[in-house]
């Protein structure tokens, strides 16, 4: 199972409540094995996740494990949640110079995570860990997406990195009059200059219209039209024109590796799996590209116009 904060947990995917009687959700996990089985409608995806979802609190053990926040089947996701990167470092054991990076990626959402959870929890327990499994389970799904976005922008800042020293990264760029309005990264190298949104909606998402919808979307989302437009602010402040509007989502929850969505102002909009973004901004479009003087001119705009959150 994913461990995002958005992920539902093994009580949601059974459909029962957490209090539910051990028959009670045994009762739950046949109907919806039944329900999710490929040969009765359901996908293969749906079956598995089932499955999972039976192993963390199937069993006695395994419930109270799970119930008090002890289950190794959780992958300790507090710790992990807890974890900050820079995004501008080597992955260690990695001599090569990477990519040269300004910025915190995933520190303007992770601030706002910890205002609004202090104040849910309430500040009279000093003692509390804000990234507690249990408590971020339990939070409303407006704080638990802000830390799922944070996360999904350090891991693709860590990926990033790995582009190499032709490529220059501003990773949370002010791109408007709040600083709600950023762009998560901007990347200039020899393949372009790319505006990159990294997001995690907890739910797959799908094409329509050359846009973005899912089930973790709002009706009126528009990811792409929003990074457009973000990215317009930013290159009519810098004299520049952006190569491609790229959407970078946890592999599963994509429909293939690379979608092609619609083009706005001749820049192609592109939803990316996690795993493809490094190969797909290393290698580019064909047709595009920014070389020789233009790059370093591009480079020094961008050097003196860039403002972060």
């Amino acid at each position: 199972m994913s461990e995002s904060p958005l992920a539902a947990g093994p009580y949601e995917v059974l459909g029962v409540s957490p209090t539910a009687s051990d028959e009670e959700l045994k009762r739950a996990y046949r109907a919806r094995l039944r329900a999710a089985h490929p040969d009765t409608g359901g996908s293969a995806a749906e079956f598995d996740r089932v499955q999972q979802a039976w192993q963390r609190v199937g069993t006695p053990a395994a419930r109270r494990a799970y119930d008090t926040g002890a289950d190794a089947g959780a992958g300790s996701p507090g710790s992990t949640w807890a974890q900050s990167s820079s995004g501008g470092g080597m992955r260690r054991g990695d001599t090569r110079p990477g990519a040269k990076a300004h910025g915190h990626p995933g520190g303007w959402y992770r601030e706002q995570f910890l205002d609004l959870m202090n104040e849910w929890i309430g500040r009279g327990d000093g003692d509390v860990d804000p990234f507690d499994p249990q408590l971020v389970r339990r939070a409303p799904r407006e704080i638990r997406h802000l830390l799922a976005a944070a996360i999904a922008e350090e891991k693709s800042a860590t990926a990033l990195t790995t582009l190499g020293m032709g490529f220059t990264i501003w990773h949370d760029v002010l791109a408007g009059a709040t600083r709600d309005d950023k762009l998560d990264h901007i990347v200039l190298g020899p393949t372009g200059l790319w505006a990159v949104l990294s997001e995690d909606w907890g739910e797959p998402v799908r094409i329509k219209r050359g846009e973005l919808i899912g089930e973790g979307l709002g009706s009126e989302e528009r990811p792409l039209h929003l990074l457009a437009q973000r990215a317009k602010v930013v290159a009519r402040a810098a004299k520049v024109k952006f190569s491609a509007f790229v959407i970078v989502v946890e592999d599963a929850q994509a429909p293939a590796s690379l979608t092609e969505l619609r083009s706005i102002r001749g820049a192609q909009g592109l939803l990316v799996q996690r795993s493809r973004l490094v190969n797909l901004i290393r290698t580019g479009l064909p047709g595009v590209g920014v070389g020789g003087t233009d790059l370093f001119e591009v480079r020094t705009r961008l050097q003196q116009t860039v403002r972060f959150v």
